[in-house]
C-alpha cells in the first residue's frame, strides 16, 4: 500500500489556539462528517532562543506541554459536537508554513485559518495561509473566521 492509499480520507487543520484556527477547526470537522475523513488536527510551535547563548530560554518539553494541553483543549471542545469524527492529534516542532505542509503530504485537504490581515500589516508579517496555498501538495480551504474584525455583507 503507498502512502497516499494510508492517508487517504484525510482532512489536515491548523490550530494555534486563534479563534480563526479554532474555526477552522470546526470546518474541518464538519467536512470531515460530510465525507468521511478523519482529521489531523496539527500544533506547530517554535521555541524563542537567547541570541547571546543560543539556547532556549524555556526547556523544549515546557513548550510540547503547552502546545499539546492548547490543542488537546481545543480539540476537546470542537470534537464533542461531532463525536463520530476520528480525530489525531499532532504537535510538530517547527515554523507553521512548513509543518503544515510536510503534514499534507498524502492528505485530501488542509484547512487554515485566516486571521484577516491584509495590507501594509499582511505584507510585513507574511500570512500563513498565504504561504500554504502556494506550497501545500494537496487542496487547500481558507476558513475566515467571523471574528476577523471585517464587515460581513449579507
Amino acid at each position: 500500500m503507498s502512502d497516499r492509499e494510508s492517508e487517504r480520507d484525510v482532512v489536515v487543520v491548523g490550530v494555534d489556539g486563534s479563534p480563526s484556527s479554532r474555526e477552522a477547526l470546526e470546518w474541518a470537522m464538519r467536512q470531515a462528517e460530510t465525507t468521511g475523513a478523519k482529521v489531523v488536527a496539527v500544533q506547530a510551535w517554535l521555541a524563542p532562543t537567547d541570541y547571546a547563548t543560543g539556547g532556549l530560554l524555556i526547556p523544549e518539553e515546557q513548550w510540547v506541554a503547552e502546545a499539546s494541553g492548547s490543542l488537546n483543549a481545543i480539540v476537546s471542545q470542537v470534537a464533542a459536537a461531532r463525536p463520530q469524527v476520528p480525530i489525531e492529534q499532532r504537535v510538530v516542532k517547527g515554523h507553521p508554513v512548513t509543518v503544515l505542509v510536510d503534514q499534507a503530504r498524502g492528505a485530501d485537504l488542509l484547512v487554515v485559518g485566516s486571521r484577516g490581515r491584509g495590507g501594509f500589516a499582511g505584507a510585513l508579517l507574511g500570512s500563513v495561509s498565504h504561504h500554504v496555498l502556494h506550497r501545500a501538495p494537496c487542496p487547500v480551504a481558507v476558513v475566515r473566521g467571523k471574528a476577523d474584525g471585517r464587515k460581513r455583507t449579507p
